[in-house]
């Protein structure tokens, strides 16, 4: 398994509100993937001058902001059972999201670190 991207993801229900917040900041738009759970979520992939990210992703169904740790691999199965095996859980159970361009899951440590696990497909 190699970690080939790491940066913050932000879930919230005030998506909208917290793009615009960064790009106040000087945050660019890179990437929309707006095929998520069949268009539920929309994820936007945000960059400054320097090259720093962060993804904002919409959600319907949060009452509030939900942060974690995006890490992109080159092997979500591999992956997905390290962090299993560290004690990390899937918050969906064994549901994995996957859409034309990534394989995803949210898993959280038992001491409550998020990790937000993502493969590239294309």
């Amino acid at each position: 398994m190699k970690v080939t991207s790491i940066c913050p993801l932000i879930v919230s229900p005030k998506a909208k509100e917290l793009i615009e917040l960064f790009e106040e900041m000087g945050f660019e738009g890179a990437h929309v993937k707006s095929d998520i759970e069949n268009g539920a979520n929309i994820n936007t992939d945000l960059k400054d001058t320097n090259g720093n990210r962060i993804d904002i992703a919409s959600s319907e169904v949060l009452p509030k902001d939900l942060l974690s740790i995006k890490i992109n691999v080159d092997d979500f199965d591999e992956a997905y059972e390290f962090l299993k095996s560290k004690g990390f859980v899937n918050t969906r159970g064994d549901k994995i999201t996957i859409t034309s361009s990534s394989k995803d899951t949210f898993m959280v440590s038992p001491t409550g670190l998020g990790i937000t696990l993502s493969q590239h497909l294309k």
